[in-house]
């Protein structure tokens, strides 16, 4: 599906063009043409692939989808699958962004996906001298928001973490509940790590080394997306070393409360075998029995039994197994 087709020159918006208005401006030398298309079929990816002259490699990538985020020079123009990372109901869901860049055009393909790219287009269209340097500059824009709403995802499995660890610490939930959690977490780091690695290196590409020559006036803007990309590597796998050490922590605190569990079971135990050796020692009913006939034999009995019970009870408190 087309969302839009606008036609740029010189850092400016010229119209909002049909797709039969391609051709005539494209071949204007200062002029470029931004396409944005929404899960489009087939015959739609075809028809741009004449408008742009696009590589037939890269529209087999963008139709197939689910590609390794990666970003690919085909002569003069340039193939960006980037992955977007969206949380719904709580889970991740991920899409798929897949950037076309020629001197004089932008066709950008979202599938999976449901937040566009309308602040986009409205952030380069407030920022004539920067839409001035082209098409590379619409490429840096796309790049630096995906990356950019990587941090909320980021943040939001980081308070998940710290409420795991809270549960954790607060005996609310049982250990198993909570190694789930922290492996279901685990998961979606994984996961989102698979989405900004490839991309990492992907984007050193266009600062540093042999940069292409259609990013070679906004090196400085592909290093910015490169630092955001390796800041939110870093702290991947920082909350993955920290998940890996509260399930540690996890099985440590149940071993304690198994432990606690266990010398409060052998106390109780003590506390009722006393009296239960003293009466079997005289229900075992055998004729000559020494105190058998005393008179006071039953009351001491039972004195004597709530007397080593209530000093086993004070040492035990004391040492804090009760």
């Amino acid at each position: 599906m087309l969302i839009s087709c606008v036609a740029y020159e010189d850092g400016k918006k010229l119209a909002n063009i049909s797709q039969e208005d391609i051709r005539q401006y494209v071949s204007r030398p200062e002029c470029f043409v931004w396409v944005a298309l929404y899960e489009p079929t087939p015959g739609e990816l075809a028809e741009m692939q004449r408008e742009f002259g696009l590589h037939e490699l890269a529209v087999e990538d963008a139709q197939h989808g689910h590609q390794r985020p990666k970003i690919e020079e085909y002569g003069d123009s340039l193939f960006a699958v980037l992955h977007t990372v969206e949380i719904i109901d709580d889970e991740l869901q991920f899409g798929e962004v897949d950037v076309f860049v020629g001197r004089n055009y932008v066709l950008s393909v979202r599938n999976r996906s449901k937040q566009g790219f309308k602040n986009v287009r409205e952030r380069c269209e407030r920022e004539p001298e920067l839409l001035r340097q082209g098409s590379s500059f619409v490429l840096y824009a796309l790049m630096d928001t995906v990356v950019d709403r990587y941090f909320p995802v980021l943040d939001a499995l980081e308070i998940e973490l710290e409420k795991v660890e809270e549960k954790m610490f607060a005996g609310a939930a049982n250990s198993r509940f909570n190694i789930e959690a922290l492996y279901q977490l685990k998961q979606k780091l994984m996961t989102l790590k698979h989405a900004v690695g490839p991309l990492l290196e992907a984007t050193g590409k266009l600062w540093g080394g042999r940069v292409p020559q259609l990013c070679a006036a906004t090196q400085e803007y592909f290093r910015d997306v490169y630092d955001h990309l390796f800041r939110i590597n870093q702290s991947i796998d920082s909350l993955r070393d920290m998940v890996v050490t509260a399930v540690s922590v996890n099985l440590s605190l149940t071993a304690v409360q198994e432990n606690e569990t266990t010398k409060r079971l052998a106390a109780y135990a003590a506390l009722i075998g006393v009296p239960t050796m003293i009466a079997g020692i005289y229900g075992m009913n055998f004729e000559h029995m020494p105190e058998l006939k005393f008179l006071y034999g039953y009351p001491l009995t039972v004195a004597a039994m709530v007397a080593i019970d209530g000093y086993l009870y004070f040492r035990f408190r004391k040492s804090g197994w009760l």
